[in-house]
């Protein structure tokens, strides 16, 4: 075996046992890191802010529900809607973006909400991830609720449907995150909070304008090859082991396809946050691999994910 290589896999609890620590009451937001409190000053680089030069408990220690979502646009857009739908906002308002130092990732807030972008693939809302924990940890949050609302494909589903993810799971259908730290496997949960996808699915009857189902989403590591596309640059299998590949999922019980569940899920848990993953679906994937519903549908689509997640905040906050 070459130096350096590991095949051996540890677990959550063999992994943070030996280096880590946990910080704060478990009702708040909880980190795995006992240098942040050697640390004088710690600097969110994508965010743009630092403990030295931000107050956090100030500008986000009211925060209660946390909304992630691929595109700064898309974050904006849902900033704009749950501040009118709270009351907190008007037509036109504008929201300035907290990171407008950085390019790396947006971020909004109005009242107890914190919309933030998180870009595409497991990468980029890992990154986002880590200063967003590590944030609300120095804001002293607490009982937070975080959300990621997206698009996806879906699996045997029509498209406009709204899937609520119970499990995120690996391209071999397995609830499970795999990362290779300091060389060696670490193995991770992807369960997400049940009671709060049953509150969604309530939320989603009540509303009764959208199909909405709770499902397993798997969580790919990119977009064309990794979701069984024929479409790609690069295809080396034809379409009978792609539609097999897609049952063999449906059969799993995942019903739609993205990039971004399973280190979300994992890092949540690890850090004591209720989490979920609302996303619609943009096409069924047993159909085709490419997206050709007009714009104005794709919009009224992308629209639906916010509006759940929207209403949840309402009913939450006992305004509805």
């Amino acid at each position: 075996m070459a130096p350096g290589v590991s095949n051996e896999k540890k677990t959550d609890d063999e992994q943070s046992s030996k280096s880590s620590v946990f910080l704060l009451p478990v009702s708040c937001c909880r980190v795995f890191s006992s240098w942040l409190e050697k640390m004088k000053e710690d600097i969110l680089y994508h965010f743009a802010l630092g403990t030295g030069t931000h107050d956090f408990p100030a500008l986000f220690g009211d925060v209660k529900f946390v909304c992630v979502g691929g595109s700064p646009s898309r974050m904006r857009a849902f900033i704009a809607y749950i501040a009118e739908e709270l009351g907190l906002g008007s037509p036109g308002c504008d929201y300035p973006n907290i990171c407008a130092g950085t390019d790396r990732y947006a971020m909004y807030k109005v009242g107890p909400v914190l919309s933030v972008s998180h870009g595409m693939g497991i990468p980029s809302i890992s990154i986002m991830l880590h200063e967003l924990i590590k944030l609300l940890y120095h804001a002293k949050c607490s009982n937070i609720t975080i959300v990621r609302i997206g698009t996806s494909g879906g699996i045997g589903l029509e498209p406009g449907s709204v899937v609520i993810t119970r499990q995120s799971v690996d391209a071999t259908f397995k609830p499970q995150f795999e990362q290779v730290i300091l060389g060696k496997t670490v193995i991770r949960s992807t369960n997400l909070d049940e009671q709060l996808a049953k509150e969604l699915m309530q939320c989603s009857k009540e509303i009764g304008q959208f199909n909405t189902v709770i499902g397993n989403t798997m969580c790919t590591l990119d977009f064309y090859e990794g979701q069984g596309r024929l479409d790609g640059a690069i295809c080396l299998y034809n379409e009978e082991e792609k539609l097999q590949y897609l049952k063999e999922a449906y059969d799993s019980g995942v019903r739609n396809i993205e990039m971004e569940s399973s280190v979300f899920a994992a890092m949540c848990n690890l850090s004591g946050v209720k989490a979920a993953v609302v996303c619609v679906t943009l096409l069924n994937r047993l159909e085709g691999d490419q997206i050709n519903s007009s714009h104005d549908v794709l919009v009224e689509y992308q629209q639906r994910p916010q509006k759940l997640v929207g209403y949840f905040i309402k009913k939450s906050l006992g305004k509805v």
